[in-house]
């Protein structure tokens, strides 16, 4: 079941896209069980928002051997590493991601992102990890590389406004789609061209480890976002480009890029 989070002509809803291109709104949230309202959008006819609004994205650094390499920042963590994404950087898909002023080296960061389900996640095994899930979408990390480096700590150059594009929706049932969500075809484009190729497969730390780590340490909510890491091809991005990040089975996360606008928050998330 793919889960969207639109707006429409009376607001702002969720709803279950489905195969003919039509939106079926529903009621409330979409955790628990879904119920109809009997409205339904051709999907054309909405903007699709983020798929969800988290508490706080929970992020996982130096998740794919081959991106520790890339970076030259020394050997893979001996366990999960942990950061956090503000919730204001979340914005959804068609969204631009907006360069800080001064910035000339921002970085996108394609990752399989999870979604919490409704009975959250507090010092789960990882054996437990997995029935806390609700769904899987797509995020980018889009980090500002020199204040990384230069800050020691991530907070500055991976929490800016629009720093966390998430969607287009929530895939709900993967294997029903016949996908694993433990080897699926990761990539990003920058204006057709490949940047980034990996599969989740090559992750260090699995998804259910990743959940259990970050448990140990705060509670995960509904609706929450997990990001697992990203493969090796990070790159620069500038204003006018457009980002293209794709996971087998979930689709394709676009944004274009704009330079810095003093008015904007997070855009419409």
């Amino acid at each position: 079941m793919r889960i969207v989070r639109f707006a429409h002509p009376a607001g702002m809803s969720f709803g279950v896209l489905d195969g003919d291109g039509q939106v079926a709104q529903i009621e409330g949230h979409p955790f628990g069980q879904i119920s109809f309202t009997g409205q339904r959008f051709a999907a054309a006819d909405v903007r699709l928002l983020s798929p969800i609004l988290p508490s706080k994205v929970v992020c996982v650094g130096k998740n794919y051997a081959d991106h520790v390499k890339e970076m030259n920042t020394g050997e893979a963590p001996a366990e999960p590493l942990i950061f956090l994404k503000p919730s204001t950087s979340v914005i959804g898909p068609g969204d631009a991601i907006r360069i800080p002023p001064g910035s000339t080296n921002v970085h996108h960061e394609v990752e399989l992102a999870v979604v919490i389900g409704a009975r959250g996640a507090r010092q789960v095994s990882p054996e437990q990890a997995m029935a806390s899930v609700f769904g899987y979408t797509i995020g980018n990390d889009v980090t500002e590389r020199d204040m990384q480096r230069s800050d020691g700590q991530w907070t500055r150059a991976k929490g800016f406004d629009s720093f966390c594009p998430l969607g287009p929706w929530i895939e709900t049932d993967l294997a029903g789609v016949g996908k694993d969500p433990a080897d699926l075809a990761v990539t990003c484009t920058v204006d057709g061209e490949l940047r980034q190729s990996g599969r989740t497969s090559q992750l260090l730390f699995s998804v259910a480890t990743i959940i259990s780590h970050i448990s140990q340490v705060m509670t995960l909510l509904p609706g929450d976002v997990v990001l697992t890491g990203t493969p090796a091809g990070v790159g620069p991005i500038r204003p006018g480009q457009r980002v293209e990040c794709s996971i087998e089975g979930l689709g394709t996360l676009t944004s274009t890029v704009a330079g810095a606008d003093p008015t904007s928050t997070a855009g419409t998330r």
